[in-house]
């Protein structure tokens, strides 16, 4: 703390009165930015028949907002940090609203991908914001672990939401408008932080932001996802293939190097090396590579395979944001009691059975008999995950580093939704094409090709719920009460004077 900065104690009286509503500020911005990695699924082909955009580069209208969001984050955190965690959350909201109108008016693709990019760098401001404020707002346990529930409902069943509301929007009102509701969305939003969340005294800058840690990481995951995108076209051996892959690799290793010898580094490696945190960062990182590709290839399946509307592949989707915040609600209740790891294990394996499940769907089946039962076991088993890995993540970071800390949980999480969309629809190009080439003589070739691919990639991301199992139950192993009890700091909460 700087010697001109005072902290002062909130009154009990007020922040009992103003928490509550700081919370659904904070959890309506959330909200906003997680929809927007999905909102866009369903209004897609109309997007990319209206602007031209090719099928090779279709998938920059999810990926250009995932990957900049995830490779900016961590930079996003400190700069919460370091310029104040409520000052950062307001200019992330008033940049993510003026991206939204940038994307939704754009006239080409290019302009479009340049707005989704945009999008996703204000994202990078406000989602770690978000959550490090809620970590200095809540500290006693039993409210600590109903605030991280309903941030974590939310977190899970946005993307799922999203596709909701972009059904509908799609077919009442135009794909545009899947990005422009952001805009008055975010200004609402805005009033209401002015009004309810505190203001925060910032940590005291002793160096630079590490640029070359940001870009490093940056341009490494792009190299990475791009690389997997290309890997459908020319192949996993192709030059093109291979040479993204290990220059993005290449990059990520010098990103360490960097933040190893850096003297104010972006990502202070003593975060993610505390076993219980580095445990919720690597789930973070396994669970939505299954998540995101998953709701892609649903989205085609509804619209392309059943010819359901756009509205009506929404709905589809409702089991999710549902199951999520009825699993969210109850974990919270049993966080305190049993902790996270059972809770998470028990997450992890519904969310395997759900995809297993899934990846039995075949040409004729209905929706009731393979989609609705295998959706509702992966909602069910998203809420212990996300609340879990929200409250753990957190665990033991000291106040300064807790924007840090938030910006990587969210990095690790849209990373994986990144690679895993890239990964497994790469893979399901690659099946489709052989299962068309080795059965020229069936009927609905397309059609039943299609839904193969969506199997096998099924069975992929079940395999990396699978892979988060024995991550959580060997490295998440503190107390329940040492998890989600705040710190000694973290019950007086920072006021700038």
């Amino acid at each position: 703390m700087s010697e001109t900065a005072t902290v002062v104690e909130v009154p009990e009286r007020q922040a009992s009165s103003t928490r509550w509503l700081a919370l659904g500020v904070i959890a309506f911005a959330q909200l906003m930015v997680v929809l927007d990695a999905t909102i866009v699924t369903i209004s897609l082909p109309f997007a990319q028949q209206d602007l031209d955009i090719s099928d090779g580069n279709r998938q920059w209208m999810l990926t250009a907002y995932t990957l900049i969001f995830g490779g900016l984050l961590l930079l996003g955190g400190r700069l919460a940090d370091y310029m104040g965690r409520r000052r950062v959350f307001i200019v992330g909201m008033v940049g993510f609203a003026g991206a939204s109108a940038v994307a939704g008016l754009a006239q080409n693709g290019a302009e479009l991908f340049a707005g989704r990019a945009l999008q996703g760098a204000f994202a990078a401001l406000l989602a770690p914001a978000a959550l490090s404020l809620l970590s200095v707002t809540f500290t006693e346990a039993k409210e600590r672990a109903t605030a991280f529930g309903v941030f974590a409902g939310i977190s899970a069943g946005g993307a799922a939401l999203g596709l909701i509301i972009g059904g509908a929007l799609t077919e009442y009102a135009s794909w545009r408008w899947c990005l422009l509701v952001n805009t008055p969305v975010a200004l609402l939003a805005l009033l209401g932080t002015l009004a309810f969340v505190v203001k925060d005294v910032p940590t005291p800058r002793t160096g630079g932001y590490d640029v070359p840690g940001a870009v490093t990481v940056t341009l490494g995951l792009i190299a990475i996802v791009y690389g997997f995108s290309r890997a459908a076209e020319d192949g996993w051996l192709a030059g093109s293939t291979l040479g993204l892959l290990i220059v993005g690799v290449a990059l990520l290793i010098a990103f360490v190097v960097i933040e190893r010898r850096s003297t104010n580094p972006l990502l202070p490696l003593h975060i993610p090396g505390e076993i219980n945190r580095g445990g919720a960062f690597i789930a973070a990182l396994l669970i939505p590579i299954a998540m995101f590709a998953m709701f892609l290839f649903l989205s085609y399946y509804f619209q392309i395979t059943l010819g359901y509307s756009s509205l009506k592949a929404g709905f589809a989707f409702l089991p999710f944001p549902a199951g999520i915040a009825i699993s969210a609600g109850v974990t919270s209740a049993l966080l305190p009691k049993l902790g996270p790891r059972p809770l998470m294990v028990a997450g992890a394996a519904l969310g395997v059975l759900g995809l297993v499940w899934l990846a039995q769907l075949s040409f004729g089946d209905s929706y009731a008999a393979t989609v609705l039962p295998a959706e509702v076991l992966i909602a069910l088993g998203m809420g212990p995950l996300f609340v879990g890995m929200q409250t753990v993540a957190l665990h033991q970071v000291e106040e300064e580093d807790s924007g840090v800390a938030s910006a990587l949980l969210n990095a690790a999480q849209q990373v994986g939704g990144a690679v895993g969309t890239a990964l497994l629809t790469t893979i399901s190009v690659q099946t489709a094409k052989t299962f068309a080439q080795n059965n020229p003589t069936v009927d609905n070739l397309m059609a039943r090709a299609s839904i193969h691919s969506y199997d096998v990639a099924f069975y992929v991301g079940a395999g990396f719920f699978l892979a988060a199992i024995p991550v959580i139950a060997l490295m998440i192993r503190d107390k329940p009460e040492n998890l989600i009890e705040g710190s000694e700091e973290g019950a007086r909460i920072p006021l700038a004077v």
